[in-house]
């Protein structure tokens, strides 16, 4: 079956959801295809439901009036059509790849085999619905499970494996957790946060590899020989674009689909949304940067008319970049740890720092300032005073030179 729509967005996430929803508010035609059996849903939320405190039904997106299921496999730019899986077609005249990104499967021992080319039972990725699902199955009081990767997912996944009573191991190659978001000070209150939910934390260890048993794991083993005994293994070790549909159709890709500010890639009836894209050389991999795309794009596209517009872009603002926070609750039965990151919070030479830290509450708050410009920050514990210290960032304006009103950002007073 072949039919003609004007938009085809490829990708059910967050971005496509949100562009296909703005493009139905703009009267602009489109079709949303995904790959999932599930409705869609809000991807940031998937550790809340493997905790047990939201239903899947919870985190469902609002879903576009015009969404259909299948596996885009071949886009034949010459005749601007999208091949599936199941043998249909549907033509465009503009098509937005919003495929997302794929988790990163570490080249462990004994992960795969010759005879083996799916993940052993027990071992997980944690990145889509079924991923939840399985967990979720899995899990019973007391498992033994180790999460191999202490980023913000690994952090996430294990709180919420701790929280369902399992016994819960996370082994972090680097010398820290979440290194990429957080300082070291930081870093050493969310692993009190893990260790205070019973979760065994073990920095600079390497993972070299797993044992299974009848098909299903029974140990992970470490570079020194060490091994951790293991009914579920979560691989948590970071994602990368989802680019292959794009590589085989000759588009230019980097480390994701390179756009340009119209989010057009190379070529011009083609453009690229969310994790899929790398725009001035980010691959952003957050959820704030890919709304944004879609909003800046339903406006490109709607402003465009029909035909030539739409490889111009003519009549509306185009992409230039997101200066994105991140923010993570980390709720449990006791006290949650909300913490934020943004910008730049490790200080170069000569830059100015601000902190402030109260051990008893287990709070935390930094910001970097550069030529009178804030930079950067962490805050961990009570977030107050985030959304004054974010709108300070995004601004970039000159802070005042007697430093008192920046000191007042950092108090519960400054507002959220």
């Amino acid at each position: 079956m072949t039919s003609n729509t004007r938009v085809v967005v490829i990708g059910a996430g967050l971005a496509g959801v949100r562009l296909a929803r703005r493009l139905g508010e703009l009267g602009v035609p489109a079709v949303l295809v995904g790959d999932e059996e599930h409705t869609p849903y809000n991807r940031v939320l998937l550790a809340e439901v493997l905790a047990g405190r939201y239903a899947p039904e919870v985190i469902a997106l609002p879903t576009p009036e015009r969404l259909t299921r299948g596996r885009a496999v071949h886009i034949d730019r010459a005749e601007r059509q999208v091949h599936f899986a199941d043998g249909s077609v549907i033509a465009y005249d503009t098509l937005v790849l919003a495929t997302g990104s794929n988790p990163v499967l570490p080249p462990l021992r004994g992960l795969f085999t010759p005879d083996r080319h799916e993940l052993p039972e027990g071992v997980h990725a944690f990145r889509t619905m079924d991923d939840c699902l399985g967990l979720s199955k899995a899990v019973r009081q007391d498992t033994r499970a180790v999460v191999i990767g202490g980023g913000l997912l690994g952090v996430s996944a294990a709180r919420a494996l701790a929280e369902r009573g399992a016994q819960v191991v996370l082994a972090q190659q680097s010398e820290r957790l979440m290194e990429r978001q957080l300082d070291p000070s930081a870093s050493k209150l969310v692993l009190r946060h893990l260790k205070d939910l019973g979760v065994e934390v073990h920095t600079e260890c390497r993972v070299r590899g797993v044992r299974c048993a009848g098909g299903a794991v029974r140990s992970v083993e470490m570079a020194d020989g060490y091994a951790l005994d293991a009914d579920l293994v979560v691989l948590a070790c970071g994602v990368h674009p989802r680019v292959g549909l794009a590589q085989d159709a000759g588009l230019a890709v980097h480390k994701g689909v390179i756009v340009d500010d119209e989010l057009r890639t190379s070529d011009p009836h083609i453009r690229a949304i969310g994790d899929c894209a790398q725009h001035d050389g980010n691959v952003y991999g957050l959820a704030a940067p890919a709304l944004e795309q879609a909003d800046v794009l339903a406006e490109l596209l709607a402003g465009t008319g029909s035909g030539a517009g739409a490889e111009t872009g003519e009549g509306a603002t185009g992409y230039t970049g997101t200066r994105a926070l991140t923010r993570l609750t980390l709720a449990a039965s006791g006290t949650p740890l909300d913490l934020a990151a943004f910008g730049e919070p490790t200080p170069r030479p000569g830059d100015d720092v601000i902190q402030l830290a109260d051990a008893t509450r287990g709070t935390y708050r930094k910001v970097v300032v550069r030529d009178d410009r804030l930079v950067g920050g962490v805050l961990v514990g009570e977030l107050g005073t985030v959304g004054a210290l974010a709108r300070a960032w995004e601004g970039a304006e000159p802070l005042p030179t007697d430093g008192a009103p920046l000191l007042h950002l950092l108090t519960n007073d400054g507002g959220s």
